[in-house]
């Protein structure tokens, strides 16, 4: 990780779960991290939790990825207060519950589309743009998919709805942005990150009896993944890494 100490990570979805694991693993080993999310308050929080020394380079950046201007802003904003960015991990993603064939769920479907996947898309243009104006050839883009981004699993008691088919989307869209960068020219690296089911807040408490049956991965794995794949030698890219806890059926 000797490279990237001082350099730029932006984490989106910072404030909780495993984005929150993200940029504290990140700032622990030297990085400097801007932490985006819709909630201010969680990321002060998380701030003012971190050591002396790791705090002051922890950023706070209120922004929904699924709003467009609000991201170009954001990476705006870190390219004239920072530099810009050199590492992005795309993490912010949400599920909602509803099934696809129920009435009046129009918001719920276009909500986990505006922010799975075009929210990954706006995030990973400015990144990119930024690093290929200022000629950063080893930065290093992070998606955090899932495994339902590979098959859809047979979930007793709730349905994946729209969830799995922005994260199947994510999975075709890593290979797209690959060959993009490839054309460019550039070395920047993609990776796809798939977990499997994760103890993290992205899973709400209504279906306790559904949850307590599975196994699960904490956000420090997930987090540990992270650091792995952006601390590969140049020649090597990483570029899909499914996670998946012990035991787990799916």
């Amino acid at each position: 990780m000797n490279r990237w100490i001082n350099r730029v990570a932006v984490v989106t979805g910072a404030s909780s779960g495993i984005g929150a694991a993200c940029s504290r693993d990140l700032v622990a080993k030297g990085m400097v991290v801007v932490g985006m999310a819709r909630r201010l308050d969680r990321l002060q929080q998380l701030k003012a939790e971190l050591p002396t020394g790791q705090s002051e380079r922890f950023y706070c950046r209120q922004c929904d990825v699924s709003v467009e201007e609000q991201v170009i802003d954001s990476f705006a904003w870190i390219d004239e207060t920072l530099g810009g960015a050199d590492v992005l991990v795309n993490n912010a993603g949400i599920v909602r519950r509803a099934c696809i064939i129920d009435e009046g769920n129009s918001d719920d479907l276009r909500d986990i589309l505006n922010t799975n996947v075009l929210g990954v898309s706006w995030c990973t243009r400015q990144a990119f743009i930024s690093m290929h104006r200022r000629k950063i050839n080893d930065g290093h883009v992070v998606i955090i998919n899932s495994i339902a981004g590979h098959e859809v699993p047979k979930a007793k008691g709730f349905s994946l709805n729209m969830y799995a088919p922005s994260k199947h989307a994510i999975t075709a869209l890593t290979e797209v942005l690959r060959q993009e960068f490839q054309n460019k020219g550039t070395m920047t690296k993609i990776t796809s990150i798939s977990p499997g089911v994760a103890d993290t807040e992205i899973f709400d408490s209504k279906s306790p009896e559904v949850l307590a049956k599975m196994p699960m991965l904490r956000a420090e794995n997930v987090a540990d993944a992270v650091s792995y794949c952006i601390q590969t030698p140049p020649n090597v890219q990483i570029h899909e890494l499914t996670i998946k806890p012990i035991g787990e059926q799916f």
